[in-house]
């Protein structure tokens, strides 16, 4: 059977967070007082009345006589504010990247001149594909202003497109510390290619990234795919997904038909008919599956057969789970109620569980702090979730993160 939903490859194929093309407009007025030479003036001040006139038939030839007669720094420097203006309004990347480096190398540009002309260059470099030239302007640019987050960004992409998978990550990190250290918010984009570069050059970082990601973004989206990037990773088996499914739920973050049956049939097979049922009717309420379709009917059918069942035994579900001789007969009670929805109950059948000999105390502390979270006990949640470590590590991390983002 086939779902919808799209794959994981697809999710991840984010496209770069840093714009390549220049800024609109890279001039900014020029040193009070500057005189060109008289062997200059002539065809600069041809020049200028073409480019003001936008002359574009005019341009070139008057480009090429004052370059013939700038002499001075002061020539060079006015040259390629003129020449840069006219370039930027044809929005012709050769002539900006010539312009500009005139500007750069007559010595008479002002800090924040030197700022936004080397930017533009590694731009504009960056869309030419050369990545070295762009390395080049950029660290040239952070080695004056090391807190440039955009550029920090853009150098990021460079390294991405040269392979450098680790680089790309710490210059991306840099950019948002430095967002950060200024009071300003993180664009959202920024954190999601952070993540989809850790995974693909399957770096130790991606799980912190994933973290940072649902804790100040905790959007549906956001929460499916760091969900899904886990159960990759990790090689689960959809049953063994379960938690990772019930923090999709927890968010609103189940979508399409495969995350509904993944879901509904992981909970049938583990003994949670209730859960299962409860997952479907609300993708059916929702109009995210179709009640009709074959493969929902039936573990529909049997989820709401099981749970009837199921739920006349509860009360002695309870009794036996809190009067438990095993760990195992306590935390299997707990999940029961969990299923149902009652997290005090199953929170109590946890902490039985964690106090006889033999518990696997780090699913039971995630299965407790997945009851505490969703029955509203953040602190108690943390501290739960924070003492699950071994293989429900990384899920209790996206569960801890969560719980963070919620106010």
């Amino acid at each position: 059977m086939r779902f919808t939903g799209g794959t994981l490859a697809a999710v991840l194929a984010l496209g770069t967070a840093a714009t390549a093309a220049p800024a609109a407009a890279a001039q900014s007025q020029p040193p009070a007082n500057i005189k060109v030479s008289k062997q200059a003036q002539g065809a600069l001040q041809a020049l200028q009345i073409a480019v003001n006139a936008n002359d574009t038939a005019k341009i070139p030839g008057a480009v090429a006589a004052a370059q013939a007669v700038a002499t001075t720094k002061e020539d060079r420097y006015m040259l390629g504010q003129l020449w840069l203006k006219a370039a930027i309004a044809a929005k012709d990347d050769a002539q900006t990247a010539q312009a500009s480096a005139l500007i750069l190398n007559s010595g008479m540009a002002s800090a924040d001149q030197i700022r936004i002309l080397r930017d533009n260059q590694a731009r504009i470099k960056f869309r030419a594909k050369d990545y070295v030239g762009a390395q080049t302007e950029l660290q040239a640019l952070l080695a004056a202003a090391p807190n440039d987050a955009d550029a920090l960004v853009l150098l990021g992409e460079v390294y991405a497109n040269q392979g450098n998978g680790a680089q790309a990550v710490d210059s991306f990190q840099k950019a948002m510390a430095a967002r950060t250290a200024a009071g300003q918010p993180v664009p959202p984009e920024w954190r999601r290619r952070t993540v989809a570069l850790a995974y693909k050059h399957k770096l130790p970082t991606l799980m912190p990234l994933l973290g940072e990601l649902v804790r100040t973004n905790p959007t549906p989206d956001n929460i499916r795919d760091a969900a899904r990037i886990v159960g990759d990773t990790s090689g689960m088996s959809d049953s063994d997904q379960i938690d990772l499914f019930r923090l999709q739920r927890a968010a609103g973050a189940l979508k399409g038909e495969s995350d509904f049956y993944r879901y509904s049939n992981s909970a049938l097979i583990k003994g949670f008919p209730g859960e299962a049922k409860a997952v479907l009717d609300e993708g059916f309420a929702a109009g995210a599956i179709d009640k009709s379709r074959p493969v929902f009917r039936d573990v529909y059918t049997s989820a709401s057969s099981k749970a009837a069942a199921d739920q006349a035994s509860l009360a002695t579900t309870e009794r036996n789970g809190l009067a438990a001789t095993t760990a195992r007969q306590a935390l299997v009670a707990g999940d029961v109620f969990l299923g149902y929805g009652q997290y005090a109950k199953a929170a109590a059948l946890y902490r039985v569980a964690l106090t006889k000999s033999g518990a696997d105390a780090d699913l039971t502390n995630l299965r407790l702090g997945i009851a505490l979270a969703r029955g509203g006990d953040k602190a108690g949640a943390t501290a739960a979730l924070g003492a699950a470590g071994g293989k429900q590590q990384q899920v209790a991390q996206l569960w801890q993160a969560w719980v963070a983002s919620r106010s």
